[in-house]
């Protein structure tokens, strides 16, 4: 598939229904691609259905086309989860979120912590972040955003009470096991939580020991807060497909 034509459309609808295009995506369609009437191009709703259309109207900002065949994919056989800090600066956030997306982590979680530079979150942005990246990496299945959260709340969802598999990486020396794919290889899912610049408090690692949090190592380097991300992501991800 050519990923030029691999589009995010939240709801795909059925075969042969007829769908308008967007103005943003009816410009690069349209203009850039500079597709015609009978191309075809494809669709995914980010939840694993992807679409076969063809353009059926080529107007330049109205374009029309119908969808021809979808498919469905199974569901990722493994799913990983990171809670990771907000960052003074927004950028690196938003590269994590990119490559995380790119790597195939199936949730990222923003998270607040006591050290956390205080600053607006604009999810609509960082969701078109991962759409951009599962687009170009050529995936159906979007990772699933969460709105920041603090750490004690997110210590009490239940979903993360009843996860598992549930890590903590700081820097504070403590016995700790080293974070390695070996961990991954036959776990069908885990959440880790990535601190802030300045790393979490004692108080905040406490509470998560606590809450069934194993202490972690990702190395003998301190680590950026996106740098640590990518390294834990990399790794869960690399004990999925061994």
């Amino acid at each position: 598939m050519n990923v030029d034509r691999l589009f995010y459309l939240e709801e795909l609808g059925e075969q042969s229904s007829l769908i308008t295009l967007s103005e943003e995506t009816a410009k690069h369609v349209i203009q850039v691609l500079r597709m015609k009437k009978g191309d075809a191009l494809f669709f995914t709703d980010g939840k694993g259905r992807t679409a076969k259309s063809i353009i059926v109207d080529d107007h330049k900002k109205r374009p029309q086309v119908e969808i021809v065949s979808i498919t469905a994919s199974d569901a990722p056989p493994a799913q990983f989860a990171i809670a990771i800090a907000l960052t003074k600066n927004a950028g690196r956030f938003e590269w994590f979120l990119e490559k995380a997306t790119e790597i195939g982590i199936q949730q990222i979680i923003p998270l607040k912590t006591h050290r956390t530079e205080k600053q607006h979150f604009r999810f609509e942005r960082m969701n078109n972040i991962l759409v951009s990246a599962m687009l170009q990496s050529q995936q159906n299945y979007l990772p699933q955003l969460w709105e920041p959260v603090h750490l004690a709340e997110l210590c009490e969802n239940d979903w993360v009470k009843n996860e598992p598999h549930k890590y903590i990486a700081h820097c504070i020396n403590s016995e700790k096991n080293t974070f390695t794919d070996r961990l991954y290889q036959d776990q069908k899912s885990g959440l880790i939580l990535i601190g802030p610049e300045g790393d979490f408090t004692e108080e905040e690692i406490q509470m998560a020991l606590e809450h069934h949090f194993q202490p972690v190592s990702l190395g003998e380097h301190r680590l950026r807060t996106e740098t640590a991300g990518m390294v834990a992501a990399t790794l869960m991800m690399i004990g999925r497909t061994k």
